[in-house]
């Protein structure tokens, strides 16, 4: 028996990227492009960062086709957690979705998976879909030891949210493909997407509701061959989703 198909997820990473500006003008122009296509069939989530989320909460509320989402959330509830961003506040501005596990969080800011995990069940405590990044560097892929790394990550966000594992998104980002210009295959995408797939599949019988999504420099060329991957229900996207052409190109895709 078939799995029910699921509906692909198109999210933007703006990283620290925009100006009051510059976002008003990349809505407008996202959202005039969107009603010049067919019928969305994918999901659709700008993902900014936070000093901008009550202005594009404003840009994007009463209408359905493209929803807001934040590029990280505290591990915590409240308290003195200085520069930290809650889940109840992101809550405040309407957002639907949250980045938790970002290769250049765990690089840069020393994120650990159990931290990753407590972030992701934040996002879940406060109705925010958590989009759980996990992927390997280029030392790791070289070393044969794909599998090992992102089953390690997600099998921490696992083991904290067990309960409600259905009801996350997993981005597979190959951190050696991450705003290098260089890209998994769909095969070498698909391989580590089935993976993840069965790894769910052992955690949860809703399993097959779970978007895994690929974050490695998709963009407009090749969406379309990454995205007809059995196991690839959409993409995290960095550069391009600042590029309104390119990411209507693979919302097309989507479709």
């Amino acid at each position: 028996m078939n799995a029910p198909k699921i509906k692909k997820l198109v999210a933007g990473n703006w990283k620290m990227n925009g100006n009051m500006q510059f976002n008003q003008s990349l809505i407008n122009e996202l959202m005039y492009g969107l009603s010049r296509q067919a019928q969305s069939g994918c999901d659709i989530a700008v993902c900014a960062p936070s000093p901008y989320l009550l202005q594009l909460s404003a840009m994007l509320h009463g209408q359905p086709e493209v929803t807001l989402g934040a590029q990280d959330v505290s591990a915590h509830e409240s308290g003195a957690y200085t520069g930290e961003v809650s889940a109840a506040m992101l809550q405040d501005f309407r957002v639907r979705y949250a980045i938790v596990g970002h290769s250049e969080r765990r690089q840069y800011h020393a994120e650990s998976d159990a931290a990753v995990a407590a972030k992701a069940q934040r996002a879940l405590g406060a109705g925010i879909t958590p989009i759980v990044c996990v992927g390997e560097t280029l030392a790791e892929r070289e070393a044969g030891h794909t599998e090992e790394v992102v089953k390690r990550q997600l099998a921490a966000v696992i083991h904290v949210n067990g309960h409600c594992i259905s009801e996350i998104v997993v981005a597979y980002e190959p951190v050696w493909a991450i705003g290098t210009g260089k890209t998994a295959t769909p095969e070498q995408a698909q391989a580590v997407h089935a993976v993840l797939r069965q790894q769910l599949s052992a955690a949860s019988e809703h399993a097959d509701r779970v978007r895994i999504v690929y974050g490695g420099s998709m963009n407009a060329a090749n969406a379309k061959d990454l995205l007809a991957q059995p196991d690839i229900d959409g993409g995290l996207i960095g550069g391009a989703s600042l590029k309104v052409p390119d990411f209507l190109s693979i919302i097309a895709a989507a479709r």
